[in-house]
């Protein structure tokens, strides 16, 4: 069996990075698996792409063109990425070269595959879904608007009012393009966006699958706490929260204007002397906001070990999120042993077993968010069991072997029912 994933890029971004690992598992099991990407950064030969300069360039150019439609919208949101992949493009050729049995679509954005180039690839089609664009009119998180369960239009993001906006000219191509020919099954990696797949006009009637993402849980592992400190230039004598993704402190999203009152209230509760916060996936700004305790910036880092470190020498790690999927720093986390606090939304209860592995939130309740990171570290005997429970958690359920294995037997089973 000879599996092709197509995605915008291998490693840059959390869905990249999702897809990648699970290319790794794959042929960690003995698939013969590859990628065609839009944009290489690892060294594997296994993962296809422009090698040229000139094609690099084109690639970039692209991206630009393909946003131009948003520029007619002045009043568009800018918490909200929204794609309308119109450009024609040449990854039909490139896939039947390599003349894979099954393809699996992962994030495809910034113009890397047009909409209606979907439906005429000649194999089965397995699409992760990493967001929500796929069945909306354009945005990749609706962000509380349903309109998606109907035809799109009027979209809020665009700051559009009328029924046949550009949501809606997306969603018309997406119906058009996929009502006939298309063999495509779903695949998503949490319950809450397999729900709203289930709810959605354009996937309501496809078979859905709930796949978690995997991970290494060799790479990710706990490491000796003193020991991670000491590498990092980390206090040893204070309590540690971390918080950190991609685009940390810009992406509004990941709650970083959540996260700041939270902690300006646990300092003023009497926890002043005894945290500091860790901050990872953004460096330190020239006018860094006043959290009431002292904070590290530590960059970014790409590396397996780099970030096990990290979350390692954390004694919680905090994701505010206010729409997400199954972020890759909570597997991350509660791999390494670290308890996790988010808000109780998207896929985070997937992950985050409300009081035995971490402290599920009441959606944006900044009070609860604090009195989450206090219950997780105000009782030395309860921490050992949550940290323990985060371990078995990744064990249990978010393995790369056990992501692999669910992927090839679904892979397996639509290639049988596709043989005469």
């Amino acid at each position: 069996m000879k599996v092709l994933h197509l995605s915008n890029s291998d490693i840059n971004g959390g869905a990249a990075r999702a897809t990648y690992r699970l290319h790794q598992g794959l042929q960690g099991i003995g698939v013969t698996s590859q990628m065609l990407v839009q944009n290489k950064s690892s060294n594997d030969k296994a993962v296809l792409a422009p090698k040229s300069r000139v094609s690099q360039s084109i690639a970039k150019m692209r991206i630009t063109f393909d946003n131009l439609p948003d520029k007619f919208y002045p009043q568009r949101l800018s918490t909200g990425r929204f794609s309308s992949q119109w450009l024609p493009d040449k990854v039909i050729p490139k896939v039947e070269q390599l003349n894979p049995d099954i393809i699996n679509l992962h994030w495809i954005n910034e113009a890397f595959v047009q909409i209606e180039t979907i439906a005429k690839f000649k194999q089965p089609v397995i699409w992760t879904l990493h967001d929500m664009w796929a069945f909306t009119g354009g945005c990749h998180y609706s962000w509380d608007c349903s309109r998606y369960t109907a035809s799109c239009g009027a979209c809020p993001q665009l700051g559009s009012s009328k029924k046949w906006d550009l949501s809606r000219w997306v969603w018309q191509r997406k119906a058009k393009a996929w009502k006939k020919n298309l063999n495509l099954t779903i695949a998503t990696p949490s319950s809450w966006l397999a729900k709203c797949a289930g709810s959605s006009s354009l996937f309501k009637d496809l078979r859905i699958e709930l796949i978690p993402y995997g991970l290494d849980t060799e790479n990710y592992r706990p490491i000796n706490r003193q020991v991670a400190r000491e590498i990092l230039r980390l206090p040893q004598d204070k309590q540690l929260i971390l918080f950190g993704s991609l685009k940390a402190t810009s992406d509004k999203r990941k709650g970083f204007h959540l996260l700041q009152p939270a902690l300006q209230e646990l300092s003023q509760s009497g926890w002043q002397d005894r945290l500091e916060l860790v901050i990872f996936g953004a460096s330190q700004p020239e006018n860094p906001p006043e959290f009431g305790f002292k904070t590290h910036y530590l960059g970014t880092f790409s590396d397996d070990l780099s970030l096990a470190l990290v979350y390692s020498a954390a004694d919680v790690f905090v994701l505010p999120s206010v729409e997400d999927n199954l972020p890759n720093t909570v597997l991350e986390a509660i791999a390494c042993g670290t308890p996790s606090v988010a808000f109780n939304i998207g896929g985070m209860p997937d992950m985050i077993e409300h009081q035995k592995n971490g402290y599920l939130a009441q959606p944006y309740k900044i009070e609860d968010l604090a009195k989450g990171i206090a219950w997780v570290l105000e009782n030395e005997d309860r921490y050992q069991k949550l940290s323990h429970r985060a371990r078995e958690k990744a064990e249990q359920d978010f393995t790369l072997e056990i992501q692999a294995r669910r992927y090839s037997s679904l892979f397996n089973e639509i290639l049988t029912g596709c043989k005469p």
